[in-house]
């Protein structure tokens, strides 16, 4: 059964009718620049085929019921009327609140749904299932009210809804390739304007998505001690951020700053500007200078930023025994376990699953690699 059918099947259950439109956002890998979108900084993420899917029908009153696929069909309802009040029993329906709640403060008027949620996003991966969750919200409930909310504002709506109502300090860079990407290709985002700029892949390359499963115990308290290490760096300098510090400047006052300000500061400069060469090598098709690329960001991350840990070393090793210079492989997410993500040629796909599936339980304590191999895809869109 496609996903959609099993959407449909599930609305109809809930509802005892069928749905009248189907919406959809994907979920995201970032290819290059890690731990550079809060320093207002660059990224080069694409959407991937994996995607959270909306079915829905219009409403008579100003409620919004919802049911979630994930959670055995579990229905949870709101009115339409600020305050919104978040829900500790049905904790996915936050994210559906949290951008009512954006949409509504914005005076935006809404009309009442019946909706379905389903998601093929793996979570906790840090593939961004919450962000997709978001986009494809805003934009059934704007479409559904018939309100002409461009995809930029619903990405900005969905990381408010995160930041505000849902309790967690995510960047932009989730939302804004959820809501805007393009089929085959990358997405060029300066954090700190919102200009984009879209960067083809090459033709027979795939995206390969490695799942270490290592849980990710660390990644919430280490995370804002980066942020608060990137931030006194910033502060050093009498700058907004570390995007505005150069390497000659940082090396120049090296004196002045413990090694570890220093190498976080280092990692997240360096990062910055292998971000925006990869933009422009990857355009050219170059995968021998993208692979350099991503393998300097992962050592970064290794050893200047400290985020990977030995089961993702590993995977990053095996996958580089069997590519060679004929593609990339780096950590990609928050760090402390998670995903690792491969450029690969389209031939040589096999050949890296077989041997993770070989090497990797060897070198993390048994653990067992979730490999998805994905296609660069569009944003969010009706179905």
């Amino acid at each position: 059964m496609s996903q959609k059918q099993a959407l449909t099947e599930l609305f109809t259950n809930t509802f005892g009718h069928q749905p009248t439109h189907f919406f959809q956002a994907p979920g995201r890998v970032n290819l290059i620049g890690e731990h550079t979108d809060y320093n207002d900084g660059f990224v080069l993420p694409c959407a991937i085929d994996y995607q959270a899917m909306i079915a829905v029908s219009p409403r008579d009153d100003q409620k919004v019921v919802a049911t979630a696929h994930s959670y055995n069909g579990q229905v949870s309802e709101f009115e339409l009327t600020l305050p919104i009040a978040s829900s500790k029993e049905a904790f996915w329906s936050n994210y559906v609140r949290g951008v009512a709640t954006v949409l509504l403060q914005k005076g935006l008027n809404l009309r009442g749904v019946n909706i379905a949620i389903i998601g093929n996003v793996p979570q906790g991966a840090g593939l961004s299932s919450s962000a997709c969750l978001e986009v494809v919200t805003g934009l059934t409930l704007t479409r559904m009210a018939e309100l002409d909310v461009s995809l930029k504002e619903l990405a900005l709506i969905g990381q408010q809804a995160e930041n505000e109502f849902v309790g967690c300090k995510c960047g932009i860079m989730d939302q804004m390739i959820s809501a805007c990407g393009k089929a085959g290709h990358a997405m060029l985002l300066d954090c700190r304007s919102l200009d984009t700029r879209l960067v083809s892949i090459p033709a027979g390359a795939a995206v390969v998505i490695i799942n270490s499963n290592v849980k990710r115990g660390l990644v919430d308290s280490e995370y804002n001690t980066r942020r608060e290490q990137c931030e006194a760096a910033a502060q050093h300098f009498g700058v907004k951020a570390l995007r505005d510090v150069t390497l000659a400047q940082l090396e120049a006052a090296k004196g002045d700053l413990d090694d570890l300000t220093f190498r976080r500061a280092r990692h997240v400069i360096t990062e910055n500007d292998r971000t925006e060469a990869a933009a422009e090598v990857l355009a050219t098709g170059n995968l021998v200078a993208m692979g350099e690329l991503m393998a300097q960001s992962h050592i970064s991350m290794r050893d200047d930023f400290e985020i990977t840990v030995p089961a993702i070393d590993g995977i990053v090793e095996i996958v580089r025994n069997v590519i060679g210079n004929e593609g990339g492989v780096r950590m990609t997410g928050g760090g402390f376990g998670g995903c690792v993500v491969a450029l690969v040629p389209q031939e040589k796909v096999e050949a890296v699953k077989q041997a993770v599936e070989q090497h990797y339980p060897q070198c993390s304590n048994g653990l067992i690699a979730d490999i998805y191999v994905c296609q660069a895809s569009d944003g969010a869109s009706q179905l």
